[in-house]
């Protein structure tokens, strides 16, 4: 279950200042809903979609015994 800010106060601020954890999460949900998204929709995918590949993807360099190589939004 996603726990953070709601789509009402991300589309208020840059996604620069969004967390991974929030940007996984509404990349994946709206990929699930690429087909019905209309322009406004499929922009806002894009752009998670180009911050995503400008912080470099959205793996972990390394493991460790708290944490796996995904980053995860649960």
């Amino acid at each position: 279950m996603y726990v953070g800010r709601d789509m009402t106060e991300l589309s208020m601020m840059s996604k620069k200042e969004w967390k991974d954890s929030e940007l996984a999460y509404l990349h994946h949900a709206l990929q699930q809903v690429v087909p019905y998204l209309n322009s406004e929709g499929q922009t806002i995918h894009r752009e998670i979609v180009e911050e995503i590949e400008n912080r470099g993807g959205m793996k972990r360099h390394e493991a460790d015994y708290t944490h796996g190589t995904e980053v995860t939004y649960d």
